[in-house]
């Protein structure tokens, strides 16, 4: 699926469309060159499961953790990594975390859990694309329910 985001708005009801639309455990990988929006469309999703506060940037912790109101959301940027197996480190267990939202996933290959979701998102023109990918069966379900609200 491929979409235009022509505003930050437009990137903001792709994320509350995400949340809406999620399964009740997901794995979303994040790409995009810097200042792409994975941030911002994370930021939106979370918002959407109702994280309230500070919604910070992983940036330098690498992962930030969320309650939800089933479960937990953790937020990653692996930009700063430069062997998956640093992740090693980070205490990560694949069954702890009801939504994983990575950012740089090829960072961490062989480590991270497969992706339900792959979004890639680029700057064309005053706006960005998007693409969604899927990558099992719960992924190709997530995209056929987003796809009634596109």
């Amino acid at each position: 699926m491929e979409l235009y985001l022509a505003d930050s708005e437009a990137t903001d009801r792709l994320g509350r469309a995400l949340a809406r639309t999620r399964p009740s455990a997901a794995v979303i990988y994040l790409r995009g060159d810097l200042g792409a929006g994975k941030s911002t469309l994370a930021r939106a999703l979370l918002r959407a499961l109702g994280v309230r506060g500070a919604i910070r940037s992983p940036t330098y912790a690498l992962v930030e953790r969320y309650p939800l109101a089933q479960g937990e959301a953790w937020h990653m940027d692996l930009y700063r990594i430069g062997d998956p197996g640093e992740l090693d480190f980070l205490g990560l267990d694949e069954g702890a975390a009801d939504l994983w939202l990575v950012e740089w996933p090829e960072r961490g290959a062989g480590i991270l859990p497969p992706f339900d979701l792959d979004i890639e998102l680029s700057l064309s023109g005053n706006g960005r694309r998007a693409r969604l990918r899927a990558g099992g069966e719960r992924g190709r379900e997530w995209l056929t329910r987003l796809s009634y609200l596109a």
